[in-house]
C-alpha cells in the first residue's frame, strides 16, 4: 500500500493535529491514500488496511484497490472517502438506480447478485466463527468436515420489485411544493424520486400520485427540525398474490383538510384501491407510525397470501416486505421443524401469526406469543380467516408467558423463535433450555445475535445442525437466516 504523498521520517509527525501525533497513526485527516479492500463491514462499507490501520471506505468492494480521502479518524479505526477505484473487481457492476449514489435504501448495487450472495453466506459464516465461536463446516477432498453446516444463499430469480410496502418521508422542495423519497445516506436530507428498483411498480405509481395530489392541494410536509406541517409520510402497501392496495397518510395531526378531496383524488388516481387510513403522529420522533389509524375509505385491511394462508393486513401490521422470499424462508423452517401431524409447537415471536400458521397446517397444536396486543388480534383474526382451530395467541412476553404454558403441562416438540434484531431475551433462551424441545428452529435477521444466542443454546445442551441464509433484501447488506438446532442426547 501507497500513500498519496510522500513524507520523510521526520516530518510525520509534523504535520499531524496533536492528538494524531499523541496517537501517532499512519493516515492524517484529508490526506489521500491508495488502500487495498480486503473485506466488507455489515453496513457495506469497504475495509481497507494501512499499516495496520482500518479505514472504512463506502464503495470500495472486497478485492480492490482504490484512492480515498481520509475523512475522520479514530485511535483503531477511521473513515475515508473513495476517489477513485484503479483496480476494480470483476464483480463491480454498473447501478442501475440513477440516484443510488445519493439514497440510503440500498448498499449493494454496484456489486453483481451472485457476489452478493457469496458474500451473505460468508458474513454468516464469519458471524457464527467469531462470535459464536462455533465451528463451521467445510469440504475436504469432497468429503464433509464435521461442524454447523452452512448453506448457500437463497437468492431471487428476479432481484427487482420485491418490496410489498412503501414508507416514503414527505419534505419540501426549496422552491415549494411536496417531495417524497428516501434519505440519502447517514442523513435526514430526502432524496426526491419517482421509482425505486425494489419496490413493487405499483408503489412507485401510487406515491407519486399521492405526491401529485398533495402539490395540488398545497399540502405542507411535517419539518423535523420545527414540528410543523402536516404530512410526514405516505405509506402503501400492495397485495401480490391479490392486487389490492391500501394507502396510509401519516399526518402530524388529527384534522385532515380537505380530506374528502384527498379520498375523491386517491380513489380516481389509483384505480383498485382498497383502503385509505390516516394516522396520526404528533411526536417529535423518527418512528412512522402513531399510535391512532383511522379507516377513511374503504376497508381496516388488504388481503394477501403466503403459501395456502391468507392474511389480513392493516395499516400498521407487521407482514414480511419480499413475500416471493418469504415463502421460500417459511419453507425451510417447515422442513427443520420435521412436522408429522403429531408436533406440539410454540411460535415465541409470532407476531400476526404468519409462521404460527404456516405450521398449523402440519401440526396438532401451534402456541404462539407476541407482546403486542395488536398483533395477536391479527393473530387471532388471521387463524379465524383461513378456518385453522389448532392455534391459540396469547400476548405477553415469550420469556413469561412459555413457563407458565409449561406449568399447564404444554410440552412442545418444537420450538420456533423469530426475534427482532436484537435477538432472543435472556430468560427466553434459559426458558428453551427448560423445555428441553426436541428440536428448535430459530429464524433470524441477524447474524450477530444469531450466533451470540446459538452459542448459548450450544452450551446449554443442542447442537446446530444447519444455518440456511435467506436473501430477503437483494442489493442491501441484511441476510435472514433459518437454523435448525438438535438436542445432543437425541
Amino acid at each position: 500500500m501507497t500513500r498519496g504523498r510522500n513524507r520523510g521520517g521526520n516530518s510525520r509527525n509534523s504535520s499531524k493535529a496533536p492528538s494524531q501525533a499523541i496517537l501517532d497513526l499512519p493516515v492524517t485527516k484529508n490526506e489521500d491514500v491508495e488502500v487495498d479492500i480486503i473485506g466488507l463491514t455489515h453496513e457495506g462499507e469497504g475495509v481497507g488496511r494501512v499499516e495496520g490501520y482500518t479505514l472504512f471506505i463506502g464503495g470500495a468492494l472486497p478485492g480492490e484497490r482504490v484512492r480515498a480521502k481520509v475523512l475522520k479518524v479514530k485511535k483503531q479505526y477511521g473513515y475515508a472517502k473513495l476517489v477513485e477505484v484503479m483496480v476494480a473487481s470483476p464483480d463491480r457492476i454498473a447501478p442501475p438506480c440513477e440516484i443510488y449514489k445519493q439514497c440510503g435504501g440500498c448498499q449493494l448495487q454496484h456489486w453483481s447478485y451472485e457476489a452478493q450472495l457469496n458474500w451473505k453466506r460468508q458474513h454468516v459464516v464469519d458471524n457464527l466463527e467469531r462470535i459464536g465461536k462455533l465451528k463451521v463446516g467445510g469440504s475436504s477432498e469432497g468429503e464433509i468436515e464435521e461442524g454447523i453446516v452452512v448453506h448457500p444463499t437463497l437468492g431471487m430469480n428476479d432481484p427487482w420489485r420485491y418490496r410489498n410496502k412503501a414508507q416514503v418521508p414527505m419534505g419540501m422542495a426549496e422552491e415549494g411544493g411536496l417531495i417524497g423519497g428516501f434519505y440519502a445516506r447517514n442523513s435526514h436530507r430526502i432524496i426526491d424520486m419517482d421509482a425505486c428498483l425494489i419496490q413493487h411498480d405499483q408503489n412507485d405509481d401510487i406515491v407519486r400520485r399521492v405526491k401529485a395530489i398533495g402539490r395540488e392541494l398545497g399540502v405542507t410536509a411535517y419539518n423535523e427540525e420545527t414540528g410543523e406541517g402536516l404530512l410526514r409520510h405516505v405509506v402503501v402497501r400492495v397485495g401480490f398474490r391479490t392486487g389490492e392496495m391500501m394507502v396510509v397518510l401519516v399526518t402530524n395531526g388529527a384534522k385532515l383538510p380537505r380530506a374528502e378531496a384527498w379520498i375523491e383524488a386517491i380513489r380516481v388516481q389509483v384505480p383498485g384501491v382498497a383502503s385509505i387510513c390516516q394516522n396520526v403522529n404528533t411526536k417529535r420522533t423518527n418512528v412512522i407510525f402513531g399510535d391512532e389509524t383511522r379507516t377513511l375509505w374503504g376497508r381496516d385491511v388488504i388481503y394477501d397470501y403466503i403459501g395456502d394462508v391468507k392474511f389480513a393486513i392493516s395499516a400498521r401490521s407487521f407482514y414480511q416486505v419480499n413475500p416471493v422470499q418469504t415463502e421460500v424462508l417459511y419453507g425451510k423452517t417447515l422442513e427443520y421443524a420435521g412436522l408429522t401431524g403429531s408436533e406440539t409447537v410454540i411460535d415465541a415471536y409470532c407476531g400476526i401469526g404468519t409462521i404460527s400458521l404456516f405450521l398449523a397446517q402440519h401440526a396438532k397444536r401451534v402456541y404462539g406469543v407476541e407482546i403486542v396486543p395488536e398483533a395477536i388480534e391479527d393473530a387471532r383474526a388471521n387463524a379465524a380467516l383461513n378456518g385453522i382451530v389448532n392455534a391459540e395467541f396469547e400476548v405477553g412476553a415469550a420469556e413469561d408467558v412459555m413457563p407458565r404454558w409449561l406449568e399447564q403441562g404444554v410440552t412442545p416438540d418444537v420450538v420456533v423463535v423469530d426475534p427482532p434484531r436484537k435477538g432472543c431475551d435472556e430468560r427466553l433462551l434459559e426458558t428453551l433450555l427448560t423445555m428441553q424441545p426436541e428440536r428448535i428452529v430459530y429464524v433470524s435477521c441477524n447474524p450477530a445475535t444469531l450466533a451470540r444466542d446459538l452459542r448459548v443454546l450450544e452450551d446449554g445442551g443442542y447442537r446446530v445442525k444447519e444455518v440456511q441464509p435467506v436473501d430477503m433484501f437483494p442489493h442491501t447488506v441484511h441476510v435472514e437466516c433459518c437454523s435448525l438446532l438438535v438436542r445432543k442426547d437425541n
